[in-house]
């Protein structure tokens, strides 16, 4: 199936913002929730996910706090803010006419 370098550009932004709706998370934790939401399909590497994330940092998408994980280590914990929310709209948005178009332009006979 498909590799981490077939996404779309762009479109891990997407994902990152969508998954940090739910909970705080560190960035194992947001990889390995995307990979199990995908169905194993998706697999975020350390490359692409860190310099993202200091993007949606920079951007005030995100903001970042060191706190205690789950194994006891700090990590650095990522939480959307308000503007985050209002970007995830438009990329979501984006994403489905995106997607839409790409669907029309595969199932022509």
């Amino acid at each position: 199936m498909g590799k981490p370098s077939d996404l779309v550009q762009g479109t891990l932004d997407l994902l990152i913002l969508k998954t940090l709706t739910l909970d705080p998370m560190h960035g194992w934790a947001i990889a390995k929730r995307i990979q199990q939401v995908s169905g194993e399909v998706l697999q975020v590497q350390q490359g692409s996910l860190y310099p993202a994330l200091h993007r949606l940092e920079q951007q005030g998408w995100i903001k970042a706090r060191w706190a205690e994980s789950e194994t006891g280590r700090q990590a650095k914990f990522y939480v959307l803010t308000a503007a985050g929310r209002k970007q995830l709209e438009a990329e979501a948005a984006n994403w489905s006419r995106l997607s839409a178009a790409i669907n029309l332009i595969v199932s022509e006979a």
